[in-house]
């Protein structure tokens, strides 16, 4: 074992990593598309884009030289009583890219603090409009982030369970499938129509941290439908799958019935700094400009608009045209298609499924708990690593998400390395 290793172990507590004393996380020095590179010379493919926030692939030159462009002219500043150039500049191309009804948009620091804002916001636009609604829906199984209100929102399990007594009421329905539709859709309008709920917020598409559960765009219409029919708002939380995880820059692109509210983070910089954004119609921004102390949103962050993030997200959407991100995202979901029919055959692996940037497929167990308490994941995750590839299995659900600079040879080697894991894996059961 490396002192890094050592001194990381010793001072560091990680996120959603059980600690235990014979575990030690891998010190990675540098990165370059694709790839990153351990202290020790080992070379991992970077299959899960760190999180599924790196875009254009780590350390771009483009990226690294607007950053310290920016860097030299101004690092930071107060973003109540002033403003500058990177934080409009971006404003006016997220707005043009989400196209009407989106009028303005609000600041934050990551995705957990632009749903905190969505659904700060929906509960006092209520409040303003003179009305009392303040109850919120959401889908059984969900992830929206580990702030408290993002926590109330996301499915009640174990990584909220410390907290549960602590959490406003929600009411949960059923994830829509082609089964429970007509049942999900009954249950949302009966919800809705006793005139205290104030918003239902959803993941567009696809559940990401809930196992990459995939749905249909024209049954999310159908919900808003109900939700518009009385008055109800609307939540995209579009972290993860926003920028092209779906096949479209957005995943509420391929909506017809826009949301009154969309949430970015993660891709939006490219991955390189933290940066949250909340936007919203024109009736939403209406019911905050007032006179009236009480309309105001009493809601910052310190580093709420960093010239700095604003710099990497303008940076990452230059990148997007300039290196054709839209057609090397089309590539890689047609590579996708293909490997999807080729894991199909292997009986230990159910729903094989693939949308955009994703393909997912849930490992057998006799394990019914999908979580982290689930064995398989840990198996998987270390064999992966072994491997020199970076997946990291949502309990029992192996899913890729790359960026968009990942090779075909580079995703062709991810994909022998499944089948060489999967083929081990069915060996030790029939052996």
């Amino acid at each position: 074992m490396n002192h890094w290793a050592l001194r990381d172990h010793q001072l560091i507590l990680h996120p959603f990593t059980r600690y235990r004393r014979e575990l030690f996380n891998i010190p990675i020095v540098r990165g370059e598309g694709a790839l990153l590179y351990a202290d020790d010379g080992t070379t991992y493919v970077d299959a899960i884009a760190s999180w599924w926030v790196n875009l254009h692939g780590h350390a771009h030159p483009y990226m690294g030289a607007r950053i310290k462009e920016q860097l030299d002219v101004l690092e930071h500043v107060i973003f109540s009583g002033f403003t500058h150039p990177p934080a409009i500049a971006l404003a006016e191309q997220l707005l043009r890219m989400l196209g009407l009804p989106y009028e303005q948009l609000f600041y934050s620091d990551n995705g957990s603090t632009a749903v905190e804002v969505a659904i700060k916001m929906s509960i006092q636009y209520w409040k303003n409009c003179g009305e009392d609604r303040y109850k919120l829906i959401a889908f059984n199984n969900s992830y929206h982030g580990d702030t408290f209100g993002a926590m109330a929102v996301s499915e009640r399990d174990v990584f909220t369970e410390a907290f549960h007594q602590h959490l406003f009421e929600v009411d949960f329905i059923p994830y829509p499938t082609s089964e429970n539709l007509e049942d999900v859709k009954y249950r949302l309008e009966d919800l809705v129509s006793r005139g205290n709920i104030a918003a239902f917020i959803f993941e567009p598409l696809i559940q990401g941290a809930g196992g990459m559960r995939m749905t249909k765009a024209a049954w999310l219409d159908e919900l808003m439908l109900i939700c518009r029919k009385y008055q109800v708002l609307t939540i995209a939380d579009e972290v993860m799958t926003g920028f092209f995880k779906t096949g479209t820059c957005f995943a509420t692109d391929q909506l017809k019935i826009k949301p009154d509210f969309v949430c970015l983070s993660k891709a939006l910089t490219g991955g390189y700094l933290p940066l949250g954004v909340t936007a919203f119609t024109d009736a939403i921004a209406r019911s905050f400009h007032s006179e009236d102390v009480h309309h105001t949103f009493y809601h910052g962050h310190s580093f709420t608009a960093n010239p700095l993030a604003c710099t990497a997200a303008l940076a990452s959407l230059e990148l997007i045209e300039r290196e054709k991100t839209y057609a090397k995202t089309l590539q890689i979901s047609a590579w996708h298609q293909r490997a999807m029919e080729e894991f199909k055959a292997y009986p230990m692996l159910q729903e094989v499924r693939s949308m955009g940037l994703i393909l997912a497929m849930d490992v057998q167990t006799s394990y019914q708990d999908y979580f982290y308490n689930n064995p398989i994941r840990e198996v998987l995750y270390r064999e992966f690593l072994k491997r020199g590839v970076l997946l990291r299995p949502l309990g029992n659900v192996v899913y890729v998400l790359p960026p968009a600079c990942i090779t075909e040879q580079q995703l062709k080697g991810v994909y022998d390395i499944m089948h060489e894991v999967f083929e081990q894996l069915n060996e030790l059961k029939h052996g």
